[in-house]
């Protein structure tokens, strides 16, 4: 019998990728790791570091096909910041 995962809303994936950052990933994190990705997988708490996002969640989802992945970055309130700063 096939298994379907639960279907989150994003309001839950926030709330449980950043409870996993703050509790696993924040205290493990080194200076140098300062501005990358942390693609976290919301459901086994499994994470990958990297500059990149895409490789982040790629090496994320090559170990767990099936993640629910929230994206996090590392020392910035935010992932991404869109329109131009002043």
């Amino acid at each position: 019998m096939p298994t379907t995962k639960p279907h989150r809303t994003l309001d839950e994936l926030a709330g449980l990728g950043g409870d996993i950052f703050d509790r696993q990933v924040r205290p493990a994190l080194r200076p140098e790791d300062d501005g990358k990705f942390v693609a976290i997988d919301a459901v086994t708490a499994d994470y990958e570091i990297d500059e990149d996002d895409y490789a982040a969640v790629a090496r994320l989802r090559s170990r767990k096909p099936a993640a629910d992945i929230w994206l996090m970055r590392a020392g910035y309130p935010t992932t991404y910041r869109m329109g131009v700063g002043r």
